[in-house]
């Protein structure tokens, strides 16, 4: 009888993801989160942007937090954790990005930046402050209002993961 080589691969493949994921530093997200950590809290981010939409730090505080509860292990803690986040929502600002033939805009751009500071009790350089920044652009025959739910939510979505790439993905 012949062996099936994608059987052994396969063998191989699931007795690595089992050693992988019984370290406990590494999870199928791509976390890099150390062993000792238990805790992560987030601040509230509030807005500072000269352009105030009433609702994004609260928005944006509880998404990042229910990324850390979602793909992490770690326990959310009011104060300071093992694994901390603190900022600002620096910037939320509209302008035309794209001008069409008659010098009228085509389409506009809403940008939402951050800034943030994350400390890590077990791991000082992974500590860090910087800005984050993303945009979404829409048609200029919509108003910011017909499309400010939509495009915070998808802005927020792309800050969030970058904060949890940049904070605890390791690649």
């Amino acid at each position: 009888m012949r062996k099936n080589p994608y059987f052994s691969f396969l063998l191989i493949s699931l007795l690595s993801l089992l050693w992988l994921t019984g370290c406990g530093v590494y999870s199928f997200t791509g976390a890099s989160i150390p062993p000792r950590a238990e805790t992560v809290s987030v601040s509230y981010f509030p807005n500072d942007a000269s352009l105030v939409q009433p609702t994004l730090s609260q928005y944006f505080t509880e998404s990042l937090q229910d990324k850390f509860l979602r793909q992490t292990n770690l326990q959310l803690v009011d104060g300071v954790g093992h694994l901390h986040f603190e900022g600002a929502i620096a910037d939320y600002r509209t302008e035309p990005v794209a001008i069409s033939g008659d010098d009228r805009a085509a389409r506009n751009r809403l940008t939402i930046t951050v800034r943030v500071s994350f400390y890590n009790e077990f791991d000082e350089d992974a500590d860090f402050s910087r800005t984050f920044s993303r945009y979404y652009e829409y048609d200029s025959n919509l108003s910011l209002a017909e499309v400010e739910d939509e495009a915070m939510e998808i802005i927020t979505e792309e800050l969030v993961e970058d904060i949890f790439n940049q904070a605890v993905v390791d690649w």
